[in-house]
């Protein structure tokens, strides 16, 4: 496409740009001297001559356009036929030149007539002059690094408008360098939209604003930093969000109060409100400090209860977990921990109801949202985090609920159906799969919105923008010309922009000819377009090995510890299940550093929970057994709030001599010390080497193992029957020789009396044995 040739003061000779309105030179020169009348300073720039035509602009560089053209406003925003457009501008020279002999003026190219001949001309703009104001100079020397400020005015009739609908036009700014040569120095493109017909229309456009800010503890609930508070505070991200939402302008029916003229449905983090409770509260600690944030908090949530009361409420997974990161990694039981209808993750378990009796634990960020702010959030819909996912994560979703899932018409294989950019109007309502519908929201309209305060030109060239596209949206042709139309804005999570812009965005589609405020009720009822299902993801998320690593470490053990939980596992196992959505969450998908050290958190943490259910051993490790069967004593910790069930494992070193019986699986109750008795066989006395190990049911180590020394002085059964058969032998040894003695005693006995008899007189007598016979 032709680019518009860059004018200095006139209009050149032999192009359509060249004649506006069909007037003669001399006549638009009358016009501009006698009619324009531009501020500048407070002062009124006189019109100039006309000049020479300055070169084109094809190919132009920034140097070559060192001025940046800021508009402040730009009224009227829908213009009909005849009106006076006037623009407020500030010009600021980027340059390394001062600039001389500056003017300016808007000229128009050719009406498009449809949304996608519009995004063909953003992309390669068609910029031939086809109507113009006047080109007026500006006084003076604009220095370079400085700025100025000015009004600009023309009328539809320079610009020479003709039927109703949207009309490029382009703010055209020529000076001179040292050089002395007239060129284009700055140049700006925004829309022209005309239109005689009234506000309303039948094409509903719905809102969906995001409040959600990435979490600031860590996974044991603890606040890294005190960054929270300046985010709600005064001029804070999330204060701006809200604001732009308390900002839409209201109307006041006829005898009624004055309420919003365009209700928006807000999107809400169950974690960040969590948190903010828990600042608002106070006082509540920040690392080794206490947190400054409780005013902040307080004031910021009370202002949320008002807004979300007043306009609708769809609650976010916890800490906004990637549920399709996590799915696709095979952590599906994470992701449907996180959903706010099912969903288990809340820093803190539901309380006991007045009488005592527990609280359900499922739908813990539904009742976070309902508890704090005192709206019940809708939990049947999820937003998907980026617009886009696979389709297997829709499988979760169903399992927790979720029946619709919003998505980006970028992430469908036909997605401009949905958007105007098909054969048909717009349609926000799609299927994405058997048994779940979708929503779709404008990739495009959604990006620019999120994008306002960072467009060329400011917010309210953003915001012309989003007015053209949605005048061409409403006067689309094809499908019924009579029939309902429906599109969804979906700012990016991360929105920061001005809030008075913002309001004025979303205020736009309560004023704008042929579009009208819708909500999410209408738009899942409304017509459905067919968008050819879900594409997968151009740039698919992901973890990194090493976070993954991390977080399946740590799902595992909380895995084996809830079959150890006496009771309620998903109650006595929320905080863990919360920490592991936030350190999941899609806030870390552009933050590879904070991802690892969410993940090395979450496994430490998790970790550390197995070594509050210990074996306590003796002061010197020895334990002492006085039978053969007396049981061997231990002590057991349990510091957990909650009861559990654990084996003990009793293992000797040697194997002989000592065998120790399975007491299966014993119950410890919470913040306690439980004494077990194992029952014991000593087989022989001595010492022996015994190590001790806690464990779930599921085998899983819980604290250290124990080594211990036992002692033992009483006998075994063989021990006892080797010292009694001992004995034995050593009696009847001792028998066996005393009957010998006897025997040979009697011998001698009876041969001393043959030979006493005999012996003579005076013969002597042998004397007894000196030792013992035995």
């Amino acid at each position: 496409m032709s680019r518009l040739p860059s004018t200095a003061h006139g209009h050149g000779t032999g192009r359509r740009g060249d004649r506006p309105g069909r007037r003669s030179a001399l006549l638009r020169v009358l016009v501009a001297a006698l009619l324009t009348l531009p501020l500048f300073g407070g002062t009124v720039v006189p019109a100039a001559p006309p000049a020479a035509a300055a070169p084109g602009d094809d190919g132009a560089t920034d140097a070559e356009r060192p001025v940046r053209i800021d508009v402040t406003r730009m009224d009227p925003a829908v213009v009909t036929p005849g009106a006076v457009v006037t623009v407020a501008l500030t010009l600021t020279n980027t340059g390394e030149e001062d600039l001389t002999g500056l003017s300016i003026r808007l000229q128009r190219a050719d009406q498009v007539r449809t949304r996608a001949d519009l995004l063909a001309a953003v992309a390669d703009p068609d910029t031939a002059t086809a109507g113009a104001g006047a080109f007026v100079p500006i006084d003076g020397t604009l220095a370079a690094g400085d700025s100025r400020s000015l009004v600009y005015t023309t009328s539809t009739v320079d610009l020479a408008l003709g039927e109703d609908g949207v009309y490029p036009v382009l703010l055209n700014l020529n000076g001179a360098a040292a050089d002395g040569e007239q060129r284009r120095v700055g140049e700006l493109s925004t829309y022209v939209v005309q239109s005689t017909a009234p506000a309303g229309g039948a094409t509903g456009v719905a809102w969906l604003w995001p409040l959600v800010e990435p979490t600031h503890r860590g996974a044991d609930g603890r606040f890294l930093d005190d960054e929270l508070a300046e985010v709600v505070a005064s001029g804070g991200r999330l204060d701006r969000a809200l604001a732009a939402v308390e900002s839409i302008p209201e109307v006041a029916p006829l005898g009624g109060q004055p309420q919003p003229s365009v209700r928006v449905t807000l999107a809400v983090d169950p974690a960040l409100v969590e948190a903010l409770a828990v600042m608002a509260d106070g006082p509540y600690e920040v690392g080794t400090g206490t947190g400054e944030g409780t005013e902040a908090a307080a004031a910021f949530l009370d202002r949320l209860r008002a807004v979300v009361a007043e306009h609708g409420l769809v609650a976010l997974p916890y800490g906004d977990a990637d549920l399709d990161a996590l799915t696709t990694a095979g952590l599906s039981a994470v992701a449907a921990r996180s959903l706010p209808a099912t969903g288990t993750a809340a820093a803190a378990p539901a309380p006991p109801e007045e009488d005592g009796s527990p609280v359900a634990q499922t739908g813990a960020g539904a009742r976070i949202l309902r508890e704090v702010l005192g709206v019940a959030p809708r939990t049947d819909l999820v937003w998907a985090a980026g617009g886009a996912l696979h389709g297997q994560t829709l499988g979760v979703l169903r399992d927790g609920e979720v029946s619709s899932v919003v998505v980006s018409s970028a992430a469908l294989a036909d997605g401009g159906e949905a958007v105007g950019l098909g054969s048909g109007g717009a349609a926000a309502r799609t299927t994405l799969a058997e048994g779940t519908g979708g929503l779709v929201a404008d990739a495009e309209l959604s990006a620019l919105v999120g994008a306002a305060e960072t467009t060329a030109g400011g917010s309210r060239i953003a915001a012309q923008r989003l007015l053209a596209e949605l005048t061409l949206l409403a006067r689309q042709p094809g499908g019924d010309p009579f029939g309902p139309r429906t599109v969804l804005i979906a700012p990016p999570r991360e929105l920061d922009g001005d809030p008075e812009a913002l309001a004025a965005m979303i205020g736009s589609t309560a004023q704008l000819p042929g579009i009208r405020p819708a909500g999410l009720e209408e738009l899942l009822s409304g017509p459905a377009a067919d968008t050819g299902g879900l594409s997968p993801p151009a740039d698919p998320a992901g973890f990194d090995p090493a976070v993954l690593a991390d977080v399946q470490a740590a799902v595992a053990v909380r895995d084996d510890l809830s079959g150890a939980v006496v009771g309620d596992a998903a109650a006595a196992l929320a905080p863990y299940d919360a920490a592991a959505a936030r350190a999941t969450s899609v806030a870390w998908r552009d933050d590879p550093e904070r991802a690892q050290e969410a993940a090395t958190d979450l496994r430490r943490t998790v970790g550390t929970v197995l070594d509050r259910v210990t074996l306590l051993s003796p002061a010197d490790g020895t334990y002492s057994l006085a039978s053969s069967d007396a049981p061997l004593v231990l002590t057991v910790q349990n510091d957990l709030p909650f009861a559990v069930q654990v084996r003990l494992q009793v293992r000797t070193r040697s194997g002989v001599g000592l065998s120790v019986s399975d007491i299966g699986v014993q119950q410890l109750a919470p913040s306690q010390r439980t004494t077990l008795q194992v029952p014991t066989e000593v087989r022989q006395s001595g010492r022996f080497g015994v190590t001790a190990q806690l464990t779930t049911p599921g085998g899983g180590a819980l604290g250290e193992a124990v080594e211990l020394q036992v002692t033992s002085t009483a006998y075994g059964v063989i021990s006892l029957a080797i010292t009694i058969g001992a004995a034995v032998l050593l009696g009847l040894l001792f028998l066996r020789r005393l009957v010998l003695f006897l025997l040979r005693r009697r011998a001698r006995g009876d041969g001393e009396d043959d030979e006493l008899t005999a012996a003579p007189e005076g013969a002597a007598v042998p004397l007894p044995p000196t030792r013992s016979p035995v």
